[in-house]
């Protein structure tokens, strides 16, 4: 299965409603779909969400970068040299990890269909369904028990609630009003996005804590090159912390686990340049006896399919964000991951389960 071209097309969704966090606030999700076509005909497809708050990605620099510095050196090799294929990724340009993940994702994509199995059983097959949190963007205190509530009315019993805007006492204010409206028995996950430095986040988190608001985790308090901060936070508080934006790649994900600097990881395709370097990531964490949760950037269903196919072949990935499909106002992808509430099922189709006689016929998108 030699690799015949590679193809990129742009596309954008609109998002049902606003996305705001500590770092931007998303009306469209826009992507570059990536195309792995072989001689025998076969594709792959992979998807990078432009994230510039956090890999540093446009539309246009994914673009660039897998046309014109990653495909060429990959034309021509055979996919089942998979070390040959990754290694020639990874060395072809530096960080562009977004870009890196989409042409990952249809390798493996590809490598399923070779193997005849669905992805997640040819990377493990430790389950093939599970269940999601669903997140409540950062307004008002009003708006966001509102919006939690009408999530938990839904079926979605873990919420992943953004903070780290403004004061902190809003901060407060708005895990409170949250916690008030759906009750005690929903899960209630903070993600403060980098939004506070070291001292604010151990001062908040010690307030949730006395106010006995039940959080089960605080997610990246503070700004991702902070490792000390990090330390400080997690040795200072009860509440489990987790790292995410401070870790892309295994070396990353090796200094935070050595010094003990979280509880947790969060494991995103889109930092980690792809399933590759996600299960290195995976494999180092559970080594130390941490778990993991895997999410995802604003992406359409293409790649969160990717990413769940990576989670649910994995036993010591405990927590799943994949809600962003949800978010959207169109599902533009045929096949993947089948959405049953906030149940998640993997396909039983080889590969990532798309249906590729369907994606064909996917326009060429908008420019964002």
């Amino acid at each position: 299965m030699l690799i015949r071209s590679i193809e990129t097309i742009p596309v954008a969704v609109p998002l049902i409603k606003p996305f705001k966090t500590a770092l931007r606030t998303v009306h469209t999700a826009y992507a570059v779909y990536v195309k792995v076509i072989c001689e025998d005909g076969r594709t792959g497809w992979g998807e990078a969400p432009p994230t510039h708050v956090i890999t540093g990605d446009s539309v246009g620099s994914i673009t660039y970068a897998v046309e014109k510095v990653i495909a060429p050196p990959l034309i021509g090799l055979d996919i089942r040299r998979r070390e040959t294929i990754f290694n020639t990724l990874n060395r072809s340009i530096v960080h562009n990890t977004s870009a890196k993940a989409a042409i990952d994702m249809a390798i493996h994509d590809l490598l399923g269909q070779q193997a005849d199995m669905p992805l997640y059983q040819l990377l493990g097959g430790y389950r093939n369904e599970f269940e999601t949190d669903f997140t409540v963007s950062v307004n008002s205190p009003e708006e966001m028990a509102d919006d939690a509530g009408r999530y938990n009315a839904d079926g979605f019993d873990v919420l992943k609630v953004k903070v780290g805007i403004g004061d902190i006492n809003e901060d407060i204010a708005r895990v409170k009003a949250i916690r008030e409206r759906i009750g005690d028995a929903p899960t209630i996950r903070l993600d403060a996005n980098q939004g506070w430095n070291a001292k604010t986040a151990v001062r908040v988190i010690r307030m949730l804590e006395d106010a006995g608001l039940g959080i089960e985790l605080i997610e990246q308090p503070v700004p991702a090159i902070d490792i000390e901060g990090l330390k400080y936070v997690t040795d200072n508080t009860l509440t489990p912390i987790m790292a995410d934006e401070s870790i892309f790649s295994a070396s990353d994900a090796l200094r935070i686990l050595q010094s003990r600097a979280a509880d947790l990881i969060n494991i995103k395709l889109m930092k980690s340049g792809g399933i590759h370097g996600a299960l290195k990531i995976n494999a180092l964490a559970e080594t130390y006896g941490v778990e993991c949760m895997v999410g995802s950037m604003i992406e359409t269903k293409l790649g969160i399919t990717a990413a769940a196919h990576f989670a649910a072949s994995q036993p010591n990935v405990t927590r799943f964000d994949f809600d962003a499909p949800l978010m959207l106002a169109e599902d533009i992808v045929p096949g993947g991951i089948v959405y049953e509430g906030r149940t998640i099922r993997l396909p039983k189709t080889p590969g990532l389960g798309l249906d590729h006689e369907q994606m064909e016929h996917l326009g060429k998108g908008v420019d964002g």
